[in-house]
């Protein structure tokens, strides 16, 4: 079995001659480690490094699984390696591991490099890494809290994603305007404008600010996400799909802007794009219920509906708790005309989300389908109790008489 481990990591190693990206090697070591497999993560590193010495996330990401794993000491060496490569990338690393040794000064004086660095984490980020609640009661963290670390207008950007995040919108726009008194024109507090635009569905007005945003600064991350989001919602998915793209072509570490510009794809018809991200995506994480439901539905509109059968196979026997999945699946069927198979998928997913009224209707057009006509009334009744008024129609059309 170690032979054949062995065997098979040598081939993945050998993409990387072959032209695979390391963005690809940070995802799936992502993957694992997110799966709780560090040592994984760790022999897919150990053997991406032998080849590539020059890009410190391969460090940082090693460093991470170590982390997870226990070994302390090697991630410590990881992050001292990121950090020759590329000053101060591995601060915030060291911040955290120091941290959980309980050595708060230590902590504290790597933190403060990378809050003075280009790598600064945010006070999101930072309140909510569970690694500082190590030394949450030691005098040198409470010390550090204690200063002006974040200026006024970023603590006031941060005030206003909690105040969306909760949907908080008239909260924000108090926050907001008065960023816009104290800094007028500041990037920070036009992102935050366009933000606020976004939350309240007027994304044409954001899509204006954030061009000017990303014309100034063509590499932000914030601003290109929150821009690919507002293409999105105008319906604009041609330039929500390059948005993503220029996010993957700049290696951002976030597989799932592969499910996001495959989303994409799939509303502009461009449905081999759309496999090959997900087949891509399902490589690294090939039991995702959103993938593999997506996966379904791309090579349905394709024509291609035993594979799409394929797919929602594979996600109800994974995820046989998710009534969604028996629902894709039983479109599938209703679309080929299957009509027992898909009434079968329907009373499954019921049997699980019983108030769904779409679900109840299809079933009985399903069953109307079959010739049981008394078994669809009851269907479409139920239907039209949850409030779906669309089922009225066939009540008026096959129940009445």
């Amino acid at each position: 079995m170690k032979n054949i481990l062995t065997l098979l990591l040598a081939l993945m190693f050998s993409g990387i001659i072959s032209g695979q990206q390391t963005i690809d090697y940070l995802f799936k070591a992502k993957a694992f480690t997110k799966a709780g497999k560090p040592e994984l993560a760790i022999d897919l590193l150990n053997g991406v490094l032998t080849g590539n010495q020059t890009d410190f996330r391969l460090y940082i990401n090693r460093a991470e699984a170590k982390m997870i794993k226990g070994d302390y000491s090697g991630s410590i060496s990881d992050l001292n390696n990121a950090n020759s490569i590329s000053p101060s990338s591995g601060e915030f690393g060291l911040a955290r591991i120091y941290a959980l040794k309980g050595d708060a000064a230590t902590a504290v004086y790597h933190l403060e490099l990378n809050l003075n660095s280009a790598f600064r984490k945010s006070e999101k980020e930072i309140m909510l890494d569970p690694c500082f609640s190590a030394i949450d009661n030691k005098p040198e963290w409470r010390q550090l809290l204690k200063k002006d670390l974040y200026t006024i207008y970023e603590s006031g950007i941060s005030e206003i994603e909690y105040s969306i995040s909760k949907g908080s919108i008239d909260e924000a726009k108090s926050v907001l305007n008065e960023l816009k008194t104290n800094y007028p024109g500041n990037n920070s507090t036009l992102y935050a404008e366009a933000l606020i635009n976004f939350s309240s569905g007027k994304f044409s007005e954001a899509i204006k600010t954030l061009t000017a945003l990303t014309a100034s600064e063509p590499g932000n991350e914030k601003y290109l996400r929150l821009m690919a989001k507002a293409q999105g919602g105008v319906g604009n998915q041609a330039g929500a799909s390059d948005i993503y793209t220029r996010l993957l072509n700049m290696e951002v570490e976030d597989a799932d802007l592969l499910i996001y510009r495959a989303e994409s794809y799939r509303k502009t018809g461009e449905t081999d794009k759309a496999l090959g991200d997900l087949k891509r995506y399902l490589d690294i994480y090939p039991e995702d219920k959103k993938a593999l439901s997506l996966a379904g539905r791309v090579e349905a509109a394709s024509g291609d509906n035993l594979k799409a059968l394929d797919y929602f196979s594979q996600n109800i026997k994974l995820h046989p708790g998710d009534p969604g999945s028996y629902i894709d699946r039983a479109n599938s069927y209703f679309i080929s005309k299957s009509w027992d198979w898909a009434i079968n998928d329907y009373s499954m997913s019921l049997d699980l989300e019983p108030e769904n009224s779409d679900t109840w209707l299809n079933k009985g057009i399903a069953l109307l389908n079959s010739g049981k006509n008394e078994d669809a009334c009851h269907d479409f009744r139920r239907s039209l109790n949850l409030g779906n008024k669309r089922a009225s129609e066939y009540i008026s059309k096959n129940c009445i008489k």
